[in-house]
């Protein structure tokens, strides 16, 4: 179905495996967004855990009607998840999320606010807070994001500037570049900023602190870095 510049549907994207303890308040938080106009893609990556189940009693007890489950036959880990969740969506504007954070609840309305005004920008991340599981009131602020020019001056020299879970970009960029790559396990969100960048797609980050990322042993980075 296809949607005009009027809508403005913006498709979020969450790729799971094992988030039964998270995914809940991720969901709780992105129905509390103040730009209603999205629709929520869960990939549940073939999870051990009930995760799926708990995302069919969220869709359930709110009555949210935009919201898919694709359930994996198999594990196709995080680039296969993610990128299949982006096939699936029909929004102008394409979000990323990951099932163990959370939003705040004005992040896609001032994402798509600035996506409209800078038609120059394809791809925009955000600012965000970092706190541990145990604790979540103690929150840390990034240190490492860049802004304006110097985000591709850094991917330039190979360094990466952009927080992948915080990121939305125009749908049309995806029909033409595809997806994320499945041969860098672990860089595989500065391989796709990257791929924007190279292809003459801009990319901007946003001052404000629009996402939390909680820091928990099970999380995927911590096998990377």
């Amino acid at each position: 179905m296809a949607y005009s510049r009027i809508h403005q549907l913006v498709s979020v994207v969450i790729p799971c495996y094992n988030a039964v303890h998270y995914i809940e308040e991720c969901l709780d938080y992105l129905s509390e967004q103040s730009y209603k106009d999205m629709e929520i893609i869960v990939v549940d990556d073939n999870s051990t855990d009930r995760s799926a189940d708990v995302v069919h009693r969220w869709r359930m007890r709110t009555e949210f009607t935009r919201l898919t489950l694709l359930q994996m036959p198999r594990n196709v880990g995080f680039s296969g998840a993610l990128t299949s969740g982006f096939f699936l969506a029909q929004g102008e504007y394409i979000a990323i999320h990951d099932a163990d954070d959370f939003s705040h609840r004005d992040r896609l309305q001032k994402q798509v606010e600035y996506l409209n005004a800078h038609p120059d920008i394809d791809f925009v991340g955000t600012n965000y807070m970092a706190f541990e599981d145990e604790n979540a009131s103690e929150q840390t602020l990034s240190n490492w994001l860049s802004y304006g020019e110097d985000i591709v001056s850094r991917y330039a020299q190979g360094d990466h500037c952009v927080s992948h879970p915080t990121a939305m970009f125009r749908a049309s960029r995806f029909d033409k570049l595809g997806g994320l790559t499945r041969n860098m396990n672990g860089a595989e969100d500065y391989e796709y900023v990257a791929k924007f960048i190279q292809n003459g797609y801009g990319v901007d980050n946003l001052h404000d602190v629009l996402y939390y990322y909680r820091l928990h042993s099970n999380q995927r980075s911590r096998e990377f870095y």
